[in-house]
């Protein structure tokens, strides 16, 4: 399998150099890559707004903040961090799971957004994705917070995509459960963990949110909840589904991939399997081991 990293530091310094004219199409040449992703969407979507949805950059506008920002991700070296920690998080999947199907891998690091409030302030300054086997993006704002997490941050999406790649679970948008989103959180934050230790955990959770039983019951008990527009509020909480659109639920952000976290380290520590183990577990059977550990009611979620 393959690793191929988008050489999105040059395509940024294109785009923000650009008459403002062609800077529309650069975003759309940069993104091509991923087009992939979206196989699903009859006609595709237009790669300038799937790159303005994400918090990337604003091309429109180019800042010296965003010259300096792609200068921070540069002089951290995260392109070349990023491989490496992806090709670390194979290995690691690979000796856990001998003969695992693990697929080849496009990335796009992106550029955040420094002045979108959500993104700087609520998740401060990490969206990422790898839902669609075969494709990550990372859309990040170099906070020293998120440039000490590199790493961790793209081995969470390297679990999420051998999750969902085939031989591995399926996630059919129209019977996927809350449940099922809420574990594959937790078990891409436990598995960051065990390559890179605490920084292995999403680090816009704050800790209170990740101690806190009612969060903990809260979530598990919409984890029968279908239907993917709902999911907002119960995985990355109220401020993220008040900005999509979405009714809040009346969780923190991020009480998803905090209740994730202990389900998955519960069934860990009483099945003796690690998160990279588990990277194709069903989700119904790390809840019939983690609840009843955590003293939660059993929850059939299939």
């Amino acid at each position: 399998m393959t690793v191929t990293l988008i050489d999105s530091a040059s395509a940024t310094t294109r785009i923000l150099d650009a008459d403002p004219a062609d800077r529309a199409e650069l975003v759309r040449e940069m993104w091509a890559p991923m087009a992939g992703m979206y196989h699903f969407v009859p006609g595709g979507l237009d790669l300038a707004d799937v790159h303005r949805q994400s918090f990337g950059f604003d091309a429109e506008h180019p800042s010296d903040a965003l010259r300096a920002g792609l200068d921070a991700l540069v002089d951290a070296d995260a392109w070349q961090r990023i491989e490496t920690a992806l090709h670390t998080g194979i290995e690691a999947l690979e000796r856990a799971n001998p003969g695992i199907l693990i697929p080849d891998l496009t990335v796009l690091l992106v550029l955040g957004d420094p002045t979108n409030a959500h993104f700087v302030d609520e998740v401060q300054g990490l969206s990422g994705f790898g839902g669609i086997s075969g494709y990550i993006t990372l859309t990040l704002w170099p906070t020293s917070r998120v440039l000490d997490r590199l790493e961790a941050i793209a081995v969470h999406e390297l679990h999420h995509t051998v999750r969902y790649s085939p031989g591995g679970v399926v996630w059919d948008p129209t019977t996927v459960t809350v449940g099922e989103h809420v574990l594959s959180e937790g078990l891409a934050d436990v598995f960051a963990t065990e390559l890179y230790g605490p920084s292995g955990y999403t680090h816009f959770v704050s800790p209170e949110t990740r101690a806190d039983d009612r969060v903990l019951a809260k979530v598990t008990s919409g984890f029968g909840v279908t239907g993917m527009q709902d999911f907002a509020a119960w995985v990355l909480g109220d401020a993220t589904a008040r900005l999509f659109g979405g009714e809040p639920v009346g969780l923190p952000t991020g009480a998803g991939y905090a209740a994730g976290a202990r389900l998955v380290e519960a069934y860990r520590e009483v099945s003796g399997r690690t998160a990279a183990e588990s990277v194709h577990a069903p989700s119904s059977g790390i809840l019939s081991v983690a609840l009843p550990h955590l003293g939660l009611a059993a929850i059939t979620d299939d």
